[in-house]
């Protein structure tokens, strides 16, 4: 592989990595769990404060139980730091999510998330996030 087509690879594999994250917003946001096989692998891996959780089914059930109770849901992510090694990768990000908990009230929440991902037939895929909380506000009234 000449040097110029190593860079394309590798700009290219930043590209998907960046846009998984993203979409794991939408995902999460507009309920596209669907679509989790475009983000993960069956065997994924998921720690937050909600506990661990193995494999897709429990994770769209692990973010069902924190997200479905809210009226909606807007995660931003930022600040993308990505290692890429052969065929795996990790991506640091961090989130920003508004739980908009009814038409008067929401609250934020930050976050430190660290995936790792894997190169598969497919594209790339998460097969481990851990979710570090920074801060949760209590319920907070609505200015606009």
């Amino acid at each position: 592989m000449t040097a110029t087509e190593a860079l394309i690879r590798e700009l290219a594999d930043r590209s998907e990595l960046a846009d998984l994250v993203a979409r794991h917003s939408l995902w999460i946001d507009e309920h596209r769990y669907d679509e989790s096989d475009r983000l993960f692998t069956e065997d994924v891996v998921v720690e937050s404060r909600r506990g661990e959780v193995a494999g897709i089914d429990a994770l769209v059930d692990l973010v069902r139980a924190g997200h479905d109770d809210n009226a909606r849901t807007l995660h931003n992510k930022s600040n993308l730091v990505i290692d890429i090694q052969g065929d795996t990768a990790t991506v640091r990000a961090h989130d920003i999510a508004v739980y908009v908990l009814d038409d008067k009230t929401e609250a934020i929440a930050a976050a430190v998330h660290q995936y790792r991902a894997r190169r598969t037939e497919k594209g790339w895929r998460f097969d481990r996030l851990e979710v570090s909380p920074i801060a949760l506000t209590g319920a907070l009234e609505r200015a606009l």
